[in-house]
């Protein structure tokens, strides 16, 4: 690693150095291993290496892209790179040089026909069209959830997959990307045969996009790509069939310093459905070139190709070196190299102005155009870029989705302690045995028990007993404590938002905060209405003990009566202890009376008080799920289903 300049086209001369990679080191040292062998024949001999840094510089007769020096070598290298004679550019009007004439089947195209005219294949019948599908159901689902500038990726791949898949898969578009002096227009005018663009040593040479098309259908692509009429092109006639269906775009230097080069590329990288990256063996390592690109672009590997153009500046051994160090780096870039049969970006070695591996590019572009695959492939790419964006937003580690059966049943436990439902069913249980007690006690304790209480205790009675509906309906009014109310909507809903991203755990915690809101109130309402005008039966048998109690009643005054009258003589012969033991007799049995009644009604007390609290319960848990439960298991299912459709749109089924 040494400090190096910035070798991108944007910097002037007073570019501040920065630390980058040692662009071309090992092609710098080999060519000092050779002296000034190699240096001459670079700039002697090819057109597409020399003048590097004669950017804006003036072309001399003979040198420069419309010399007559160099349309006779590109035209050679066509010649031996493709083996056949090379053929003139189609004039503006879109006619073929003498000679050139429609190829007819058997040996090339037909016009309007085969798999490249209308109704071709397209993503409407592939398998990434599921993908698409769901990532638009992703984005309509999380249009109130996530903010536009989360989702505006995600809208530019469908708006590309959609205007891209208004035009058939049969055509394959494929960039010619490099820095200035890699050489690719050369490499571009190779593989048409035909000297379609200008290649010197003026920097930059290429100033706009230039199309070739192996296809009489590519009108349709060319304009969604914004090419002019006058900057496209047919190869040399007559077509290579293994190249059907292919279109070429030479792009503008990427490190150009003209104004607008650099913009003109980056749109039309993004429209492509392949690029060849042409690198030399100096600028092979340009921070510029992998930082910017080849780094960023590191999923794309499968339509990626990396070139090394110009190997024949190097002796011996040194193009394995430098192709060594090429590899290197884009491993260190995180771009897959597709070796040993796996998939991944393509790296050779060529020399366009030699033809030496050009054969062999022509061959992977061949099969490349053939497959048909490359646009879906490469929108796949864009599909799981977007998808690795975004999930931040659908994934989260953590614990399950959403709040569990024991969550729920505390809440509901929290809401009804809050509302003091237990405290309720307890205060009816006592009112129930209090009602027994009075509806079966002795008169004489009756009595008592009244005085005792007073009208405050008749009140409460009565309150206890719901005998006065607007009594209970008064005691509701304003129990239900607010602060467990709070804290039991609090820890609902951080339970619920456990393992969830932090967009839908904010919705989460809003759906439960505005369900919150008045909750209190609401719960105050409801038990009010549930225990409002409730009056308990009275059991019959305690009609039956009423009546006995009075009957025993009777029977002790008869026998204090007769016993005062033995005691005055009025009943001779009668001994006392008979009437006394009528009187001691009837209090005893009305006060075991008493007491058998009282056993008796613990049990239907106990049953009265359950339900008062279950009533009671239910009204408060049915405000806290209508009002809070509810909108936050709607949210939850929400989520459940963007997570759905987010794995589906990663290609997980």
């Amino acid at each position: 690693m040494t400090a190096t300049e910035d070798h991108g086209g944007g910097h002037g001369a007073g570019a501040r150095p920065r630390q980058t990679w040692d662009d071309g080191l090992i092609a710098r040292r080999a060519q000092r291993r050779v002296g000034g062998r190699t240096q001459g024949r670079a700039q002697g001999g090819s057109a597409a290496g020399a003048g590097e840094g004669a950017t804006g510089a003036s072309c001399g007769p003979g040198e420069g892209p419309r010399g007559e020096r160099g349309r006779r070598e590109t035209a050679e290298a066509g010649e031996r790179a493709y083996g056949g004679p090379s053929y003139g550019a189609y004039d503006p009007g879109g006619a073929y040089e003498p000679g050139g004439a429609a190829y007819e089947p058997g040996g090339g195209y037909e016009p309007g026909g085969g798999a490249y005219g209308p109704g071709a294949r397209s993503f409407a019948t592939g398998a990434l069209r599921p993908r698409l599908d769901a990532l638009r159901q992703l984005v309509g689902l999380s249009r109130t959830r996530l903010d536009g500038r989360t989702l505006a990726g995600a809208g530019r791949v469908l708006d590309e997959a959609d205007a891209r898949g208004r035009h058939p898969l049969g055509h394959t578009v494929v960039a010619f990307a490099g820095a200035t002096g890699s050489g690719k227009s050369t490499l571009f005018n190779a593989l048409a045969g035909a000297h379609l663009s200008e290649a010197g040593i003026c920097r930059p040479t290429t100033a706009a996009p230039l199309a070739c098309a192996w296809t009489d259908h590519a009108e349709g692509l060319l304009d969604r790509l914004g090419i002019p009429v006058a900057d496209r092109r047919r190869p040399a006639h007559p077509y290579d069939p293994a190249l059907r269906g292919l279109v070429l775009i030479d792009l503008p230097d990427h490190d150009s310093a003209a104004p607008g080069h650099r913009e003109r590329v980056d749109r039309l990288l993004g429209l492509v459905d392949a690029v060849v990256w042409v690198v030399d063996p100096e600028k092979y390592a340009d921070a510029v070139l992998h930082e910017r690109y080849l780094r960023p672009l590191a999923g794309y590997a499968e339509v990626t190709f990396v070139v090394l153009n110009q190997v024949d500046r190097l002796p011996g051994e040194a193009a394995v070196q430098v192709l060594d160090d090429l590899r290197r780096l884009l491993d260190e870039d995180g771009l897959a190299l597709g070796e040993h049969g796996e998939p991944g970006a393509a790296v050779l070695a060529l020399s366009a102005l030699t033809g030496e591996g050009v054969g062999e590019l022509r061959e992977m572009l061949g099969r490349l155009a053939a497959e048909c695959g490359a646009a879906e492939r490469r929108l796949a790419a864009d599909v799981d870029g977007t998808m690795a964006r975004l999930r931040p937003q659908y994934v989260a580690d953590g614990a399950p989705v959403g709040f569990s059966e024991r969550a729920r049943a505390e809440f509901e436990d929290r809401l009804a302690e809050a509302a003091g439902a237990a405290a309720a069913g307890q205060a009816a249980e006592r009112a129930w045995l209090r009602d027994a007690a009075w509806a079966c006690g002795t008169p004489w304790g009756r009595l008592a028990r009244g005085r005792a209480l007073g009208r405050t205790g008749r009140a409460a009675r009565a309150a206890d007993r719901t005998d006065i509906p607007g009594a209970r309906a008064s005691a509701v009014e304003a129990v239900t404590a607010r602060p467990a109310v709070e804290e039991a909507v609090r820890t609902l809903a951080d339970e619920a938002t456990a393992g969830l991203p932090g967009p839908w755990a904010q919705a989460v915690r809003e759906a439960a905060g505005w369900g919150g809101r008045g909750l209190p109130e609401a719960v105050d309402e409801a038990v009010a209405a549930a225990t409002a005008g409730r009056r308990p039966a009275r059991p019959p048998w305690w009609s039956v003990v009423a009546a006995a109690q009075v009957a025993l009643l009777v029977v002790q005054v008869v026998g204090v009566v007769w016993l005062l009258g033995v005691v005055a003589g009025l009943f001779g012969g009668v001994e006392w202890w008979l009437p006394a033991l009528l009187t001691t007799g009837g209090a005893a049995v009305g006060s075991g009376l008493t007491w058998c009644c009282g056993v008796a009604a613990r049990g239907p007390a106990r049953r009265h008080g359950q339900a008062a609290e279950a009533r009671l319960r239910e009204a408060a848990v049915g405000c806290g799920r209508a009002r809070v439960l509810e909108p936050v298991g709607a949210e939850l299912a929400r989520y459940r289903e963007v997570r759905a459709q987010y794995v589906i749109a990663t290609g997980g089924g």
